[in-house]
Protein backbone atom coordinates (compact mmCIF):
# COMPACT_ATOMS: atom_id res chain seq x y z
CA UNK A 1 0.00 0.00 0.00
CA UNK A 2 0.97 3.95 -0.42
CA UNK A 3 0.46 6.54 1.75
CA UNK A 4 -0.82 9.00 -0.74
CA UNK A 5 -0.64 13.01 -0.06
CA UNK A 6 -4.09 14.82 1.07
CA UNK A 7 -4.75 18.18 -0.28
CA UNK A 8 -5.53 21.20 2.73
CA UNK A 9 -7.41 23.82 2.32
CA UNK A 10 -7.17 26.49 0.98
CA UNK A 11 -5.08 24.45 -1.98
CA UNK A 12 -7.19 25.08 -5.07
CA UNK A 13 -6.71 21.85 -6.50
CA UNK A 14 -9.79 20.82 -4.08
CA UNK A 15 -11.77 23.46 -5.78
CA UNK A 16 -11.46 20.61 -9.48
CA UNK A 17 -14.48 18.99 -10.45
CA UNK A 18 -14.09 15.68 -10.74
CA UNK A 19 -14.52 13.93 -13.70
CA UNK A 20 -16.41 10.39 -14.56
CA UNK A 21 -14.47 7.34 -14.23
CA UNK A 22 -15.01 5.31 -17.33
CA UNK A 23 -12.30 2.49 -17.41
CA UNK A 24 -12.51 -0.04 -14.11
CA UNK A 25 -9.21 -1.96 -14.62
CA UNK A 26 -6.20 -2.52 -11.75
CA UNK A 27 -5.37 1.20 -11.56
CA UNK A 28 -8.67 2.27 -10.59
CA UNK A 29 -8.40 -0.82 -7.85
CA UNK A 30 -4.70 -0.06 -6.63
CA UNK A 31 -6.31 3.97 -6.19
CA UNK A 32 -9.08 2.68 -4.38
CA UNK A 33 -6.56 0.69 -1.87
CA UNK A 34 -4.33 3.35 -1.42
CA UNK A 35 -7.06 5.38 -0.74
CA UNK A 36 -8.52 3.42 1.58
CA UNK A 37 -5.23 2.77 3.23
CA UNK A 38 -4.76 6.48 3.46
CA UNK A 39 -7.83 6.84 5.04
CA UNK A 40 -7.27 4.95 7.80
CA UNK A 41 -3.54 5.84 8.40
CA UNK A 42 -5.21 9.48 8.61
CA UNK A 43 -7.99 8.09 11.16
CA UNK A 44 -10.90 9.52 9.22
CA UNK A 45 -14.15 7.81 8.06
CA UNK A 46 -13.88 9.20 4.05
CA UNK A 47 -11.72 10.34 1.15
CA UNK A 48 -12.64 11.49 -1.90
CA UNK A 49 -10.05 10.82 -4.87
CA UNK A 50 -10.13 14.51 -5.15
CA UNK A 51 -8.59 15.27 -1.67
CA UNK A 52 -5.28 13.04 -3.02
CA UNK A 53 -4.90 15.09 -5.99
CA UNK A 54 -6.57 12.65 -8.20
CA UNK A 55 -9.73 14.41 -10.27
CA UNK A 56 -11.81 11.33 -10.83
CA UNK A 57 -15.42 10.26 -9.23
CA UNK A 58 -14.43 7.75 -6.50
CA UNK A 59 -14.33 7.58 -2.73
CA UNK A 60 -13.55 5.28 0.05
CA UNK A 61 -15.17 5.40 3.53
CA UNK A 62 -15.40 2.94 6.37
CA UNK A 63 -17.78 3.86 9.07
CA UNK A 64 -17.25 0.53 11.54
CA UNK A 65 -15.36 0.76 14.58
CA UNK A 66 -13.33 -1.82 14.15
CA UNK A 67 -12.76 -0.61 10.74
CA UNK A 68 -12.84 -3.55 8.94
CA UNK A 69 -15.85 -2.48 6.52
CA UNK A 70 -14.37 -0.53 3.74
CA UNK A 71 -16.41 0.63 1.08
CA UNK A 72 -15.55 2.02 -2.51
CA UNK A 73 -18.17 4.25 -4.52
CA UNK A 74 -17.11 4.53 -8.22
CA UNK A 75 -19.66 7.28 -10.05
CA UNK A 76 -21.45 8.11 -6.98
CA UNK A 77 -24.86 10.44 -7.52
CA UNK A 78 -27.07 11.01 -4.93
CA UNK A 79 -31.32 12.18 -5.50
CA UNK A 80 -32.64 13.72 -2.64
CA UNK A 81 -36.12 12.51 -1.53
CA UNK A 82 -37.71 15.13 0.64
CA UNK A 83 -36.41 18.65 1.54
CA UNK A 84 -37.97 18.53 4.44
CA UNK A 85 -36.46 16.39 6.82
CA UNK A 86 -32.72 16.96 7.89
CA UNK A 87 -30.12 15.70 10.37
CA UNK A 88 -27.39 17.64 11.93
CA UNK A 89 -24.16 16.33 12.10
CA UNK A 90 -20.53 17.65 13.95
CA UNK A 91 -18.45 16.68 10.88
CA UNK A 92 -14.85 17.07 10.44
CA UNK A 93 -12.56 16.87 6.98
CA UNK A 94 -9.32 15.58 6.36
CA UNK A 95 -8.27 18.13 4.06
CA UNK A 96 -9.76 21.14 6.93
CA UNK A 97 -7.60 19.51 9.70
CA UNK A 98 -8.52 20.38 13.19
CA UNK A 99 -11.40 21.91 12.14
CA UNK A 100 -14.86 20.50 13.15
CA UNK A 101 -18.62 22.34 12.43
CA UNK A 102 -21.96 21.13 12.69
CA UNK A 103 -23.51 21.01 9.43
CA UNK A 104 -27.14 19.94 8.40
CA UNK A 105 -27.52 18.20 5.68
CA UNK A 106 -30.95 16.11 3.55
CA UNK A 107 -31.23 12.75 5.33
CA UNK A 108 -34.13 11.57 2.82
CA UNK A 109 -31.05 10.01 0.29
CA UNK A 110 -30.99 7.93 -2.75
CA UNK A 111 -27.46 6.88 -3.79
CA UNK A 112 -26.22 5.66 -7.37
CA UNK A 113 -22.94 4.29 -8.09
CA UNK A 114 -20.53 1.63 -9.44
CA UNK A 115 -18.38 -0.68 -7.94
CA UNK A 116 -14.75 -1.25 -8.67
CA UNK A 117 -15.89 -3.82 -11.65
CA UNK A 118 -18.44 -1.07 -12.97
CA UNK A 119 -21.43 -2.92 -11.36
CA UNK A 120 -24.36 -0.38 -10.75
CA UNK A 121 -25.48 -0.63 -7.51
CA UNK A 122 -28.32 2.08 -5.63
CA UNK A 123 -29.72 1.83 -2.13
CA UNK A 124 -31.06 4.55 0.38
CA UNK A 125 -28.40 5.33 2.55
CA UNK A 126 -28.99 6.64 6.40
CA UNK A 127 -27.77 8.30 9.25
CA UNK A 128 -23.95 8.78 8.92
CA UNK A 129 -23.54 7.00 5.98
CA UNK A 130 -25.99 9.65 4.39
CA UNK A 131 -23.68 12.28 5.80
CA UNK A 132 -20.31 10.75 5.09
CA UNK A 133 -21.99 10.15 1.55
CA UNK A 134 -23.22 14.33 0.99
CA UNK A 135 -19.82 15.01 2.54
CA UNK A 136 -17.30 13.47 0.21
CA UNK A 137 -19.64 13.77 -2.92
CA UNK A 138 -19.01 17.63 -2.20
CA UNK A 139 -15.25 16.97 -2.80
CA UNK A 140 -16.26 15.87 -5.81
CA UNK A 141 -17.79 18.79 -7.22
CA UNK A 142 -15.45 20.89 -5.79
CA UNK A 143 -17.09 22.05 -2.96
CA UNK A 144 -15.70 21.92 1.19
CA UNK A 145 -17.37 21.81 4.44
CA UNK A 146 -16.29 25.37 4.94
CA UNK A 147 -18.74 26.04 2.31
CA UNK A 148 -21.36 26.01 4.71
CA UNK A 149 -19.66 28.15 7.23
CA UNK A 150 -20.08 31.80 7.44
CA UNK A 151 -17.21 33.92 5.53
CA UNK A 152 -15.64 35.04 8.48
CA UNK A 153 -15.37 31.57 10.21
CA UNK A 154 -13.77 30.82 6.37
CA UNK A 155 -11.53 34.00 6.63
CA UNK A 156 -10.02 32.62 9.92
CA UNK A 157 -9.69 29.14 8.55
CA UNK A 158 -7.47 30.57 5.62
CA UNK A 159 -5.37 32.47 7.43
CA UNK A 160 -4.86 29.51 10.18
CA UNK A 161 -3.98 27.42 7.43
CA UNK A 162 -1.27 30.15 5.86
CA UNK A 163 0.70 30.28 9.03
Amino acid sequence: MKLLDILTYPDPRLRTVAKKVNVFDKSLKNLSENMLYTMYEAEGIGLAASQVDVHIRLIVMDLSESKDNPMVFVNPEVEILENKSHLSYREGCLSVPGFYEEITRPDKIKLTWQDIEGNQHSTYPEGLLTVCIQHEIDHLEGKLMVDYVSRLKRERLKKKAAK
